[in-house]
């Protein structure tokens, strides 16, 4: 209810009257006095004597009316801490607390969250077997699925772009015979084929398996000629 109030509340535009008084007073005059005699709030006063670009005097900031604004004069170092200064609640023990128990709750140094498994150990993760090779803590890098590491040790790397995947769609099929490599977009098209006529569907995967076919044997005739 108080912001419909709010919103609702019609914008109060400044007068030429106001205007020319914030323009001959706001120099040399308390902000918050001069709001309180335009009736107006201190940030209004503020905003639109931004507006106008004007500034306080160097009479005024020399003033002990200036406060905060005042430069040079070390405003406010009474009141401020002190290096080595001691809080006053510093040993205070606040009720419930126990220093005991909260030393009985913190991790150890080394410690491993029950989920831990060795380097080595396999899971089964979205349908795909994992394998974990390192121990970093960061999870798409200690776990690697199977199909890419046997592909990793008998092709070689994954070029950038390209994936993994089984020709059969079995994931549980993990032999070098059933896997392929393919591109981000082949992968795409391969996924969504079937959204399409069968015909089209057909022609589609026939060009995917015959630029593959070109590549590989693009790449052996790179091999032998150097």
């Amino acid at each position: 209810m108080t912001q419909r109030r709010i919103a609702d509340k019609p914008r109060q535009y400044w007068s030429r009257v106001e205007q020319r008084l914030l323009r001959r007073l706001y120099p040399d005059t308390s902000t918050r006095a001069l709001a309180r005699q335009l009736g107006r709030s201190v940030s209004a006063v503020y905003g639109m004597a931004a507006t106008f670009g004007l500034r306080k005097s160097d009479a005024y900031l020399a003033s002990p009316d200036a406060c905060r604004l005042r430069r040079g004069d070390n405003v406010g170092a009474g009141t401020r801490f002190q290096r080595g200064h001691t809080p006053a609640n510093k040993g205070i023990r606040r009720p419930g607390w126990s220093a005991g128990r909260m030393a009985e709750t913190q991790f150890r140094p080394g410690n491993r969250p029950h989920t831990w498994r060795p380097i080595g150990s396999t899971r089964v993760n979205d349908g795909y077997l994992q394998r974990k090779v390192s121990d970093t803590g960061y999870t798409p890098r200690d776990w690697i699925c199977e199909h890419v590491l046997l592909w990793q040790e008998r092709r070689g790397p994954i070029p950038t772009g390209h994936t993994v995947a089984f020709k059969d769609k079995d994931r549980t099929n993990i032999v070098i015979e059933n896997l392929e490599l393919l591109s981000r977009r082949e992968l795409m098209a391969r996924n969504t084929v079937h959204r399409l006529p069968k015909e089209l569907a057909d022609v589609i995967q026939l060009s995917g398996a015959l630029k593959r076919k070109l590549r590989t044997l693009h790449e052996k005739q790179n091999v032998r000629s150097s």
